[in-house]
């Protein structure tokens, strides 16, 4: 891990406190200097780093940037390491394919704050601009215990329904399958995609895209979308960050509390708006 990384790590999991430059670089086994060109470095890359003589250093309140450190801040230990995050992607469902083909394990994530080539059902296209949240999950047929497909796609709504009401407190409804709403307005939406050995027609792997209008302006959606869409938040408003949903997504979708079918079942039934 680069010594930027290190340090960024280090004030994620450490936000409500100043560390002193001499903390920092003793807990990192670094320099002084290398801690102090580690936070101008993160300073150029849009993090607000506060300083305070005789304190030290703090990521200051609002910073909401999605990387690899503020999840893992969020995250038990035992959860995943594996998570890839990138300024911008066509489609994080595609890279997380293209990593499961290659192997990647249970629980690796893909996460992107900007997708220029979003995909719902039937390969409609799903805006996906600044302000929102775009990730996919690689999930091993093997480590769940659901073999029908609507049933997955519900374990993963319900998922994510849960991780939005304990964050934010505000309530999330389903329709139809995939979408869903909260005041009768969109704010996110599920593909799961998989792949089968031919020979064998043995599933895979499978990948649960979720996009989500977290901080979003609706205002700049186009008309069609508008009218629909709602976002968690108003633009710079949000009173949790994108890492703290994207870990608490992850982790339910993770936990064995998620992967029992009568819960999930009775859970989906309860939240069913149409």
């Amino acid at each position: 891990m680069k010594t930027v990384e290190r340090v960024l790590s280090l004030l994620e999991l450490n936000k409500d406190t100043y560390l002193s430059g001499e903390e920092i670089a003793e807990n990192l086994g670094i320099s002084r200097n290398a801690v102090w060109k580690a936070v101008n470095e993160l300073r150029k890359t849009g993090y607000d780093i506060e300083a305070v003589n005789n304190k030290g250093y703090k990521l200051a309140q609002g910073n909401d940037i999605i990387s690899k450190q503020g999840i893992e801040a969020y995250l038990k230990k035992d959860v995943s390491d594996h998570i890839y995050v990138f300024d911008s992607l066509d489609s994080t469902n595609n890279k997380a394919k293209e990593l499961a083909i290659k192997g990647a394990e249970h629980g690796s994530l893909v996460v992107a704050p900007v997708q220029t080539g979003g995909r719902g059902r039937k390969d409609h296209a799903f805006f996906s601009p600044k302000g929102g949240l775009y990730m996919s999950i690689i999930l091993d047929p093997k480590k769940i215990p659901f073999k029908k497909n609507d049933i997955i796609t519900a374990y993963v709504g319900i998922s994510v329904c849960d991780a939005i009401e304990r964050l934010t407190g505000i309530p999330v409804g389903i329709k139809g399958i995939n979408d869903l709403y909260t005041d009768d307005k969109k704010i996110c939406g599920i593909l799961i995609e998989a792949g089968s050995e031919f020979d064998s027609d043995t599933l895979q792997w499978l990948v649960a895209g979720i996009g989500i209008n977290f901080d979003s302006d609706i205002e700049g959606f186009p008309e069609d979308i508008k009218r629909k869409a709602a976002s968690l938040f108003k633009p710079g408003r949000a009173a949790i960050s994108k890492n703290e949903l994207i870990a608490g997504i992850m982790t339910n979708i993770l936990s064995k509390e998620y992967m029992d079918e009568e819960y999930v079942m009775k859970e989906f039934k309860e939240r069913k708006k149409d």
